[in-house]
């Protein structure tokens, strides 16, 4: 039977745009909101926030299963490609389209930028289910990510905002980012999900079976990245209630090469694949884990560093809105492309 998204995730855009819209209103009725949020902190951290972004992120951390990482290495070839697109090709795409399009715009430039660098553990797994790709190496790929992205994460932010654009000469974009302050925020928002998803699965697996595990905790826990996600989205947007007008062209700035990006990626990646005669469901998996990206953790790293209300948090929360109905249409493309490869 061909896969299809469930309720929640197949209007996961309109769910976004509303909350968006109820945040605005809220912002709009009660401007003391900032003050509210605030008493809430311990330091630079909001509790409410920080307990959001860590239910985000911990669904997916829970679903990987990371056994299956010492089969993944042995399929050199593909762990290879995945690997290059992911943190070679992904990353240095949407470093130029951001320099392309948000030079002039640098809070929103790095916004864009720690999008690129943070790569997909979530929903890839629905858009391979639905592109009928392999399910089994797309976890792979999953399990994978996670686990470099957790390593690798900081340091990235390193080369991609505080070394590049100095050596490129690029004035006008002065922001700095503390590596400490990545690191921590990291350790934090992926860290803990992370720790917990390997835990929950350990022990409960044990306890349970993976029958269990796989068919009723799963399904029970997957809606609360969703929920935590809608939640961030109404408290930040709650603080933009006096620039609703400017809005729509704020968005449709982080929109256009946002758009770019996912499909050049997702192209980049298939034809590359093909042209190494990696089979359909096999490219399918490998293409949509670099296309997609973890805007969970861009979104908390932000809030981190940059604060609730930034620009930076801004655009982490306007990819969600930009990537489900387009990764949705390449979904379509795909499937039009099984049967071109078939022949």
């Amino acid at each position: 039977m061909n896969p299809r998204l469930k309720l929640l995730d197949r209007y996961l855009t309109l769910w976004i745009f509303l909350a968006m819209l109820a945040g605005i209103g809220l912002g709009a009725i009660f401007p003391g909101i900032f003050d509210v949020t605030n008493t809430f902190s311990i330091g630079t951290t909001n509790i409410p926030l920080a307990v959001g972004l860590i239910l985000m992120m911990y669904p997916p951390l829970a679903k990987v299963d990371y056994s299956l990482l010492p089969i993944a290495f042995k399929d050199k070839k593909v762990i290879s490609i995945s690997l290059f697109l992911n943190w070679i090709i992904g990353p240095v795409l949407m470093f130029i389209l951001a320099i392309i399009f948000l030079k002039n715009e640098p809070d929103y430039m790095v916004g864009l930028i720690l999008i690129g660098l943070a790569r997909c553990i979530a929903m890839v797994i629905v858009w391979n289910d639905l592109a009928r790709g392999n399910r089994e190496y797309a976890a792979l790929l999953v399990a994978l990510n996670s686990v470099f992205q957790v390593i690798s994460y900081s340091f990235f932010v390193w080369i991609f905002i505080n070394v590049l654009p100095e050596k490129l000469g690029l004035a006008s974009f002065n922001v700095k980012v503390s590596v400490q302050e990545v690191t921590q925020s990291v350790m934090i928002y992926l860290g803990i999900p992370f720790l917990s998803g390997f835990l929950s699965r350990y022990f409960l697996i044990k306890r349970k079976g993976e029958a269990w595990y796989n068919r009723v905790f799963i399904p029970a826990i997957s809606p609360v990245t969703l929920y935590a996600l809608l939640f961030t989205i109404i408290l930040m947007f709650s603080l933009k209630g006096s620039q609703i007008l400017e809005l729509p062209m704020d968005v449709l700035k982080v929109a256009i090469p946002l758009t770019i990006y996912f499909v050049l990626m997702f192209f980049i990646s298939f034809l590359i694949n093909t042209t190494l005669k990696v089979p359909y469901d096999k490219n399918i998996s490998i293409a949509f884990t670099a296309t997609g990206n973890n805007f969970e953790l861009a979104i908390a790293v932000s809030i981190a560093v940059f604060g609730l209300h930034s620009p930076q948090a801004f655009v982490g929360v306007i990819g969600p809105l930009i990537e489900v109905p387009v990764l949705i249409l390449l979904v379509k493309a795909s499937l039009w492309l099984r049967k071109k490869y078939d022949q």
